[in-house]
């Protein structure tokens, strides 16, 4: 654990050295999500096994890379549960094709509830 601290600390030290020229710091998590938090006054801080990147936290099994980009690369990928799925009110195909939860197939949906809509990709 004092190996992983010291490495995560010496590469936050060398990454904040290369700030200047980068405006977001972009976390990717194994699941392929992607937040960036602005680089400017930039507070990380590490509990546990927990990184805080200003409010934003994660848990450092899951986070596969970070590093310093120009653009804001946060993704709006997040699991859909069975329960989200549950309550669709409507579901399209990608030719704008009304479909049903039994006519989904291998492929990427449209899927509305009553709050949000998600994009969905069934294998």
């Amino acid at each position: 654990m004092k190996k992983i601290f010291l490495l995560l600390t010496t590469l936050v030290g060398a990454l904040t050295a290369q700030t200047v020229d980068y405006t977001y710091l972009t976390f990717e998590t194994t699941d392929g999500t992607k937040v960036s938090v602005p680089a400017s006054s930039l507070t990380i801080s590490i509990s546990g096994t927990t990184l805080t990147a200003d409010s934003q936290s994660f848990l450092l099994s899951n986070l596969s890379k970070m590093y310093f980009s120009d653009a804001d690369e946060t993704t709006g990928i997040e699991e859909i549960t069975k329960a989200t799925l549950d309550e669709a009110s409507e579901i399209y195909d990608l030719q704008g094709h009304k479909v049903s939860k039994e006519q989904m197939r291998k492929g990427v949906y449209i899927v509305k509830t009553k709050n949000r809509t998600y994009k969905m990709v069934v294998k």
